[in-house]
């Protein structure tokens, strides 16, 4: 092999290929137009509807185009049913359970290579809510997931962390929630409508992609009272 095709193959840059989000549904792609055109958006609406998904993808696109610096992903530690106790590990370590959907999220649109690499670059980042006061981040797509368990002066918080060239994306089930107390994420919602640069939308049991006996399940479920 010659000096210069030993030169080549050393240059040759891997491209891996990066997945591009589609809406699938009129409601998903109100959901996909409504993060272009404001900076805040809460998007309500049944598991396996495409909110954190959409949220990733987009998210992700943005990252690998070089339009933001970082994607910063936070949820609330709260367990669905009953409490699992306490996780080991430093406060990363606790949260990385209750964040492996949208990691796995991630890793679908980016592939493992891009991911892994954006990862050690910390431009995905994964946060505590919890300890996220006094935090502002510029050039950001900021994913607030879960929010339904979040209370509202937590969302407040949450917000108030974006900084410039930002966006927040904040979704949850206004449905349920595994909080004790009252969830704050209808509240917010109810609150922040008509107000400029905010976004809501509301998916439904219609636009759940995960697998169509899925939405006809909580439909089922949900119809009138149980005694």
């Amino acid at each position: 092999m010659t000096k210069k095709r030993i030169r080549q193959k050393e240059e040759k840059v891997i491209v891996h290929k990066v997945k591009t989000v589609e809406g699938k549904t009129r409601n998903q792609l109100d959901y996909i137009r409504s993060i272009a055109e404001n900076d805040v958006v809460f998007c309500s609406g049944p598991s396996g509807c495409g909110k954190s998904y959409i949220a990733a993808g987009i998210a992700a696109e943005h990252l690998h185009r070089g339009d933001i610096d970082q994607i910063i992903i936070t949820r609330p530690i709260i367990c669905t049913g009953k409490d699992v106790g306490a996780l080991p590990g430093d406060i990363l370590e606790k949260i990385s359970p209750y964040l492996m959907p949208m990691q796995e999220h991630f890793r679908s649109f980016l592939t493992q290579a891009y991911y892994g690499q954006y990862i050690n670059e910390k431009k995905i980042r994964y946060e505590p809510l919890e300890l996220m006061r006094g935090y502002t981040f510029h050039n950001a797509y900021m994913i607030l997931d879960e929010a339904q368990n979040c209370t509202f002066e937590q969302i407040k918080m949450f917000i108030t962390r974006m900084g410039e060239n930002s966006k927040v994306l904040i979704n949850g089930d206004v449905r349920q929630t595994d909080l004790r107390g009252k969830s704050g994420l209808w509240p917010c919602i109810d609150k922040l409508r008509g107000v400029n640069g905010v976004g809501i939308v509301e998916l439904d049991n219609s636009d759940i992609q995960r697998n169509n006996m899925i939405g006809r399940i909580l439909t089922a479920l949900e119809a009138g009272d149980y005694a």
